[in-house]
């Protein structure tokens, strides 16, 4: 097995990747499936950014548009009036702040980096602007590279594989040469759990997450609160957290590197308890 991409830069700064690191979602949207609302303000969104880097978060994903099944797009312009005060306060109140801003809209990433964030995390793997590699190779920035089968209006009317894993990675395959080739230097791989896939593919997904070490980059998990989890456990997103860290571990053992979570404290936890259990050879 490779050794993935062992750090990455952002405003100069090198982020290891040696050991996982937590990045700690915040939504400024009023309509995402567990937080939507509860950060839509100045003080709430700083005070939930202090939180989250006070427990340990390495970076803060900021997002302006639910990307929940089914959820109703916005305008670029509304997603900029989200995101740029948002950006501007935190980053004002947390200088060194590595901010990832998630935004498929090549437009949007553009700004966002001119504003002071330092990642581009694209849902639509370039797949729903055919300017957002060109975009990014021009600003010279990590990217976070998600599979998405479809679009968030449409992903989960019955998404079908004759094989998710292998599809997922012939993909990636593909959209990593393309990126390459656009001068994006550091990519981060995500396999979009609940992203155009059943509960079923999920899991597969999860187990089998080793098999993306092969390309030689790291791999993100965004598993927090999900539905693969809430529809199994029979409770809802807000009772998710037990089941979320469950999964944690098991993403961990299969090479995540980056855990996209809601909950900083309980992730940076699991690190710590997965960390202690390598140091047994059996595990």
């Amino acid at each position: 097995m490779l050794n993935p991409l062992k750090n990455i830069t952002c405003k100069g700064k090198t982020i290891s990747l040696e050991k996982p690191i937590v990045m700690g979602i915040l939504n400024v949207t009023p309509d995402s499936f567990f937080d939507g609302g509860k950060y839509e303000q100045e003080n709430t969104i700083l005070k939930q950014a202090e939180k989250m880097f006070e427990e340990g978060a390495t970076i803060l994903d900021i997002g302006a548009m639910s990307s929940r099944p089914g959820a109703v797009e916005i305008s670029e312009k509304e997603e900029l009036q989200r995101l740029l005060p948002a950006i501007h306060s935190i980053l004002k109140e947390f200088p060194e702040a590595i901010l990832s801003v998630d935004t498929y809209r090549s437009e949007v990433a553009k700004k966002v980096i001119e504003a002071g964030a330092a990642i581009i995390n694209d849902i639509s793997g370039g797949q729903l602007d055919d300017k957002m590699f060109e975009t990014v190779g021009k600003l010279q920035v990590p990217y976070i590279l998600m599979h998405m089968k479809g679009n968030p209006q449409n992903m989960q009317q019955s998404p079908d594989y004759e094989d998710v894993t292998l599809e997922i990675f012939d993909w990636f395959t593909l959209r990593i040469n393309e990126l390459k080739a656009a001068g994006i230097k550091e990519i981060i791989l995500d396999p979009g759990f609940g992203f155009g896939k059943t509960v079923a593919h999920n899991y597969e997904l999860l187990q089998k997450m080793h098999v993306f070490a092969i390309h030689d980059l790291p791999v993100l998990a965004g598993i927090s609160r999900k539905s693969m989890i809430y529809k199994v456990l029979e409770n809802t997103a807000q009772e998710a957290l037990n089941g979320t860290s469950v999964l944690h571990l098991v993403a961990l053992n299969e090479g995540a590197k980056i855990l996209r979570v809601h909950d900083v404290k309980e992730a940076k936890e699991v690190i710590k308890l997965w960390e202690v259990l390598k140091e047994n050879k059996n595990f």
